[in-house]
């Protein structure tokens, strides 16, 4: 397992989704607010993922979501399910 700052990397991504026009219907709906699109890079410690990675290895997500805290709060959830963090 990574040596990750979760709260850190918590941040990283509201930061970069919180201007995507809520509520989201799909991950697409994601990438106009992403500062570099698809390869938009998250970093904390030992682990990094960029957008485009965080799209394929996590599970589907609920869609929509009202709000950037709903998302990421399972963005993160799926990121400790799967073993990343």
């Amino acid at each position: 397992m990574a040596d990750v700052d979760k709260e850190d990397l918590r941040e990283q991504f509201v930061e970069a989704f919180e201007g995507a026009d809520y509520p989201i219907s799909s991950p697409m709906d994601l990438v106009p607010a992403l500062p570099n699109g698809p390869s938009t890079r998250f970093e904390s410690g030992d682990f990094e993922i960029t957008a485009m990675e965080l799209n394929t290895k996590l599970p589907g997500g609920e869609f929509p979501y009202e709000d950037v805290d709903s998302f990421v709060d399972d963005v993160m959830d799926g990121l400790e399910e799967e073993g990343h963090i």
